[in-house]
Order: structure tokens, then C-alpha cells, then sequence
């Protein structure tokens, strides 16, 4: 857990808050037992990404994707949000959060209670044609595949379905991340939770808030890009660090 000292200084930072957002990525996740794609034995040190036009252009491409997809979901299905997730959506409701921009697409954010969740790199929840966008639940689809179907057509217009989150290669839903930069040139302090910071645009988020006046805090295991620009830094397990930065914020305002 982070030394009193940091929390403390985590608690009062929040406690000035009014419009902060909070903006996570996999390492909240990780908390909740959901691997890292990343990381080693993450679905990614697993299987080579499908680049977007190559899932477009080739049925063998779709048929890999929809494989790695398999073993996504499997590891998705019995998440549960952790004290991170679930304290994220207390201190929206306690009005110092706004919003919460992140990089995840497992939705446990929502499953927490959280409201406004813009979801940057989409969702897994949600299953939708390329060309239409009609969509399905991924249980349905899922079971198509299982069924033998390993490369799964739209009913309604036959071109290919997907996921609905970004893949390498495809371009960034543009309403969502100007809506993100909104939020973020507007906010008074930006809390980076277990992002490495290092995806872009997603990572150029916190960066924007801090250039137009927020307080930023990372809290997050490694070094970032953004380190030199924080104004606290926390290492330590973010559950257990949100957990004490909120049990000490409840402390302050009972003093008040």
C-alpha cells in the first residue's frame, strides 16, 4: 500500500476536486485477476494481433481473430470489478469525479456503478457487423462458433462481425475521444490509474488535462512517459491505495 504520507496527499488532492476525471487502464484490471494483453501470458504473447485491413481482407485473418477472441472471453467471463473499480464509482457519485475515460474494454467500470464511462478503445460486451453495424450479444456469437461457424457473418448484410473494440490498425472512434479531450481540457484533477501511458492518442489524455490546469496524479506499478509533468506519483497496488485515499477522504470531510 502507498506510505500514509502519499494517500493523505492522494485524499486532499481529491477532496479539491469538482470536475476530475479519471482515466484507467489495464492495470486496474489486472487487480480483478484479468491478464494484461500484454504482459507475458496475456492473450497477445499468446497469439500475433490481427491488423484491421488484414480482418477485412482475409477469411483466415477473421478466423484467427475470432480464436483469440475465444480465449478472451473465457478469461473475461468470471471478472468481477475489485475496491479499485468499486471506489471510482463512490467518488463519482460524491460528485469529485465527472467521468471516467478509459482503455479497458472488459466494462467493469460499469459493473461498479459507474456513470459516463467512455470506453476509448470500445467494448468486448458488444458484438457488430463492419458494414452495417447491426449488433449482437458475444454469447450468441460465440456459440455460432462453437457450432462450427469460425468466422461469423452479419445475418442482416453478410460482411463480417466483430468485436466492437479497436483493433491494431483501426482508426479511433473520433466522438469519443473528442468528448475525452473535452473532459480533460475541463477537468481540476486527472487521476492516470494503471495506464502505461504510452498508447497514443489514448495516452495524450492526462497530458491535455495537465496542460490546461489539472492536478495529475499517476498511480500505476512502472515509470511513465508522463512521470516528469505529475504532481504525485504512487507506486503502489491501486485498490488498496484508492481504498485508504477514500477512507481518508470520508475522515476529512467528517472534520469539516
Amino acid at each position: 500500500m502507498g506510505d500514509m504520507n502519499e494517500t493523505n496527499q492522494l485524499a486532499s488532492i481529491i477532496s479539491q476536486a469538482r470536475r476530475g476525471i479519471a482515466f484507467t487502464g489495464a492495470g486496474i484490471s489486472t487487480e480483478s485477476g484479468l491478464a494484461d494483453f500484454r504482459s507475458p501470458g496475456g492473450v497477445w504473447s499468446r497469439h500475433q494481433p490481427v491488423m484491421y485491413d488484414d480482418f477485412l481482407r482475409s477469411r483466415d485473418a477473421r478466423v484467427r481473430y475470432w480464436k483469440m477472441r475465444q480465449e478472451l472471453y473465457r478469461e473475461m467471463s468470471d471478472v468481477q470489478p475489485n475496491i479499485g473499480h468499486e471506489v471510482i464509482a463512490n467518488l463519482q457519485r460524491s460528485g469529485y469525479l465527472t467521468a471516467v475515460i478509459t482503455q479497458n474494454i472488459d466494462g467493469l467500470h460499469q459493473d461498479a456503478g459507474s456513470q459516463n464511462v467512455i470506453e476509448i478503445h470500445g467494448t468486448a460486451r458488444i458484438v457488430a457487423c463492419v458494414q452495417c453495424g447491426n449488433e449482437c450479444e458475444p454469447e450468441e456469437i460465440l456459440s455460432r462458433i462453437d457450432a462450427g461457424d469460425e468466422a461469423p457473418a452479419c445475418d442482416e448484410c453478410d460482411h463480417p462481425l466483430k468485436s466492437k473494440t479497436i483493433s491494431f490498425g483501426q482508426a479511433m472512434p473520433e466522438d469519443l475521444m473528442a468528448s475525452a479531450v473535452t473532459l480533460a481540457s475541463q477537468a481540476d484533477v486527472c487521476l492516470a490509474i494503471g495506464s502505461s501511458l504510452v498508447v497514443e492518442p489514448a495516452a495524450s489524455i492526462p497530458r491535455i488535462a495537465k496542460q490546461h490546469g489539472a492536478t495529475l496524479v499517476i498511480i500505476n506499478r512502472d515509470q511513465t512517459p508522463l512521470d516528469h509533468i505529475a504532481d504525485l506519483i504512487i507506486r503502489e497496488s491501486i485498490g488498496l491505495t484508492l481504498q485508504t485515499a477514500y477512507e481518508q477522504l470520508i475522515s476529512l470531510n467528517d472534520k469539516k
